[in-house]
């Protein structure tokens, strides 16, 4: 069995046993550790937890999405993606042009209040298809700012430009592989405060060419360890395999480098669930686009083979 998914486990199980109680911005409380390493063999199998299902559909689409760098969630609701909606939707919901009842205070509101819950999910409902049919509104409350997407395809300097940052990288792996500056960053100090829905999580990658093979370690300086480190595993795991395809490489290995990385509070019996549970062998990824651009992938290009995981295990979501 591939020792993949043990560096996932082993993370969980170091974290409930060091971790530290902290309160945090959403007032959910985590327990919580401060760096943590993970590697991943990407030529073991693509690591996709086998312990609980993980949605690979909506991890593929997000990375599409910011590598088309785009900011809007269209094209993600036209993919039946929802990871990006609350955010979007509290910007509707806390404007002038919204007219419905109050929609405020959801994470804590919806555990209680089951007439609360089934309106925010009418409103929601409502907002996800005039973002699907109404241009405009699309344009006014669909967009979440300088997200991923912007900053990866379209950093803005103080001069005015943009740069390319992913097509940057690549011509750089291309033509001098044995740079140590293969690097992509997200965290802008300019836009963090002002321009962005939510401050990346997933801060800046770095790529490393040798012997034929790519390898890229992310730094993370936040990591919800039960819902969101799967996703982020898989997503970089599918990057890497993305931007080799593009260069002409093998697959090396997924570094995962995580500054806090925590378990919410509400999150400790799913983890502990997960934990009892036996891994299983992982998919493959088999990548068929035909020779196109990788800013030209799109979902019937990708597919994943022989994923035979655990149940999903709901949980709730910080936001």
């Amino acid at each position: 069995m591939s020792q993949n998914e043990q560096q996932y486990l082993n993370l969980c199980k170091h974290v409930l046993g060091q971790g530290a109680y902290k309160e945090d911005r959403t007032g959910t409380g985590t327990y919580s550790v401060f760096g943590y390493q993970m590697r991943f063999d990407l030529s073991e199998g693509f690591p996709l937890l086998t312990t609980k299902r993980v949605p690979f559909r909506l991890i593929a689409s997000e990375l599409l999405w910011f590598i088309k760098g785009d900011t809007n969630i269209r094209y993600l609701l036209e993919h039946n993606n929802n990871i990006w909606n609350e955010w979007a939707f509290q910007n509707w919901i806390n404007s002038e042009d919204y007219k419905g009842p109050n929609m405020t205070d959801f994470g804590r509101r919806s555990q209680q209040d089951e007439a609360f819950k089934e309106e925010y999910d009418e409103q929601m409902n409502r907002f996800k298809e005039k973002i699907l049919k109404d241009d405009a509104f699309a344009a006014a409350y669909g967009d979440l700012g300088a997200v991923y997407g912007s900053q990866w395809r379209a950093w803005k300097t103080s001069q005015g430009e943009t740069i390319d940052q992913l097509k940057r990288v690549i011509d750089s792996i291309k033509h001098n592989p044995d740079s140590r500056r293969h690097i992509v960053t997200a965290w802008n100090p300019e836009d963090v405060p002002s321009n962005m829905a939510l401050p990346p999580c997933h801060t800046m990658f770095q790529f490393y060419v040798a012997e034929g093979k790519l390898s890229c370690q992310l730094y993370q300086r936040s990591g919800d360890i039960f819902l969101g480190v799967p996703f982020n595993i898989a997503s970089y795991a599918l990057l890497t395999h993305l931007i080799a395809e593009e260069c002409g490489l093998q697959v090396g290995e997924f570094i995962h480098t995580l500054g806090d990385a925590h378990i919410y509070s509400n999150h400790l019996s799913q983890v502990q669930t997960q934990l009892k549970r036996s891994e299983r062998a992982l998919p493959k990824l088999k990548i068929d686009h035909g020779g196109k651009s990788l800013f030209d992938i799109e979902m019937e290009d990708l597919e994943l083979d022989g994923y035979d995981p655990h149940p999903s295990i709901k949980a709730p979501v910080a936001v």
